[in-house]
């Protein structure tokens, strides 16, 4: 697996995009996420169907052909420095494949955020643009708009990413041992929905797979970490970190769970790094080279995620 390319860090002053590519999203948390970016020294703008929320189908945030248009035209506004998504929810996946990646791609390289069902948009950005992508806080999360640790470490992954080559989390070893290899991954029910799609990665071969979910049984973790096992899809992974598991159960049983189907892959795997459905998420980049080093919980980044 190899590296891809790192889109410029954001300078003060920059313009950026909020779009909702998933569930709709409350206008007071829209606003909150504003000034938290205003006081950065942000320009955000607010694209047009972002408060919108579909007729009928009330979990989506507008059409799908809105919410691909709210993408594809602030990604191809040169006057954008990063693209940011107000929330993750449901959606992501109905809309990638009307986005037209090849006038992505011609756009050239800008930041990209969000984290849980955004995971379709990374693996699309991964494969179709070869572009690191920041797996992190959304605009108008109530986790982001709550917490200083999070808005610090993405306000240092933007502005100044040498500062946080090293992502020192809370992890321990579920098992031990240290690997390197190009960060991938995202929600794991998100990556199983993938399986097969023209937009996703094939598999994880020689990566470090960073998975996280929410409200997801043990039993039905279970079935999803075995259909990527099933798949083929986990063969040659180099690496796995573990974030948060909320509403999961009670994290023993989940603990149960990933280390029968993960443990016999004879590789390092770290758990409880702190990104992802949690209180103060770190922002961790996908596409990246990396060290993780389970022992000590840490993701060591060969460069800085954003050039």
């Amino acid at each position: 697996m190899k590296t891809l390319t790192r889109p410029p860090r954001l300078a003060p002053g920059a313009r950026v995009a909020v779009v909702a590519p998933s569930g709709p999203v409350p206008e007071e948390r829209v606003q909150a996420g504003l000034d938290v970016l205003r006081g950065w020294d942000l320009h955000p703008v607010v694209m047009p169907h972002v408060l919108d929320r579909h007729g009928e189908l009330g979990y989506l945030a507008g059409t799908d052909a809105d919410r691909a248009a709210d993408l594809q035209n602030a990604w191809c506004d040169p006057s954008v420095a990063a693209v940011l998504c107000a929330r993750g929810g449901y959606g992501a996946q109905r809309m990638a494949d009307l986005v037209d990646w090849d006038a992505l791609r011609a756009a050239g390289p800008k930041v990209f955020l969000g984290f849980s069902d955004v995971t379709h948009l990374h693996q699309a950005f991964a494969t179709r643009l070869g572009l690191v992508t920041l797996y992190g806080p959304v605009a108008a999360g109530i986790d982001f708009i709550k917490s200083t640790r999070a808005q610090e470490h993405l306000k240092a992954t933007l502005f100044a990413p040498e500062t946080v080559r090293t992502i020192a989390t809370s992890g321990t070893a579920l098992v031990p041992g240290r690997a390197r290899g190009v960060t991938l991954g995202g929600y794991l029910g998100g990556l199983a929905a993938d399986l097969g799609t023209p937009l996703a990665r094939t598999g994880a071969r020689g990566g470090l797979l960073m998975i996280e979910d929410v409200t997801e049984l043990p039993y039905r973790i279970d079935r999803l970490l075995t259909q990527l096992l099933r798949s083929g899809w986990l063969d040659g992974v180099a690496g796995i970190g573990l974030g948060s598991w909320e509403r999961c159960g009670p994290y023993e049983e989940v603990r149960a769970v990933l280390a029968d189907r993960l443990g016999g892959l004879g590789v390092p795997v770290c758990e409880e790094m702190g990104f992802g459905h949690c209180a103060d998420a770190l922002t961790i980049p996908f596409g990246a080279e990396a060290e993780l080093d389970a022992d000590a919980g840490t993701l060591t980044l060969a460069e800085p995620a954003l050039s």
